[in-house]
């Protein structure tokens, strides 16, 4: 079974665009390209990757896809696409007729004002039409989205979800008891998986420990069961508290005891699956 990466990001960086990365992550205020990652990924024996868009743009979607067309490594791509356009099929369609790679979409909802704006009649009806040709959606939210993540998740039992970093939850201050009993009834839906990514960031960036993510991985590990979760390292941003290595180490260990069936699922069968990846 190859290993992959189920979530990483290129991106040419600009300061007004990208206004998400802050002062305070000032060592990836640069540009990251494929021959950044690649030696990374060889060093670690990690065969492929998943692209994930960061911005609503479509240009950025070309970006991306240029990448992979150039890149083997790069197994899919997550892009954006305004979900809520009465054109959306239009642009499913090409996508699917046009680039293979292109295998899901995802929507910054995090940051948006509107917390249930995944909830909008408007937004469901571009959820709606994502299966019909073979597209994932993937989950981008904090802790108190995750009620709402599960009402769509319901709506659309047909669709393939998957929850990216956990729905970030907030192991700087150990907070987990409200996570955990959404992460449960979340992962009650079977058409949703979850992303074990973006952890060290959401530690105390200069002083966790291993032991810091053991409750949050043991709750998503037993709620989702070994074939829905997957690797994801969230390159470049781990880099701010730790890196990609460190990142890596910690699911090393955690999944040492598990068979090695379920390893082979997490560091790669579970993200081919769900991605439905040509290799």
């Amino acid at each position: 079974m190859l290993k992959i990466d189920s979530h990483q990001h290129f991106w040419k960086y600009d300061p007004v665009r990208d206004n998400w990365i802050t002062e305070d992550m000032s060592i990836i205020r640069r540009d990251f390209m494929p021959n950044d990652l690649l030696p990374i990924l060889q060093r670690n024996g990690i065969d492929g990757s998943v692209l994930v868009q960061t911005c609503h743009m479509e240009e950025d979607n070309r970006f991306m896809l240029q990448l992979a067309q150039e890149n083997d490594f790069i197994k899919g791509v997550v892009g954006w696409t305004n979900l809520q356009s009465m054109q959306v099929e239009d642009k499913l369609k090409y996508f699917h007729d046009h680039h293979p790679k292109m295998k899901g979409f995802r929507h910054v909802l995090q940051a948006d004002p509107d917390d249930q704006l995944m909830l909008r009649d408007s937004f469901k009806r571009g959820i709606s039409l994502l299966n019909k040709y073979n597209f994932t959606y993937d989950i981008l939210i904090y802790p108190r989205h995750l009620k709402y993540a599960a009402e769509l998740a319901a709506e659309f039992p047909d669709q393939k979800f998957v929850l990216d970093h956990m729905a970030k939850p907030n192991i700087k201050t150990k907070e987990i008891d409200v996570w955990e009993s959404d992460i449960r009834a979340l992962a009650e839906h079977e058409n949703v998986y979850c992303k074990i990514s973006g952890m060290l960031t959401e530690a105390d960036w200069y002083a966790w420990r291993t032991d810091d993510f053991t409750p949050y991985l043991d709750v998503v590990f037993n709620a989702f069961s070994s074939n829905r979760v997957m690797y994801g390292s969230d390159w470049p941003v781990c880099m701010i508290a730790g890196g990609y290595n460190r990142a890596l180490e910690i699911l090393e260990i955690y999944t040492s005891e598990l068979s090695h069936y379920e390893r082979e699922q997490f560091f790669g069968g579970n993200a081919i699956e769900f991605y439905n990846l040509e290799l």
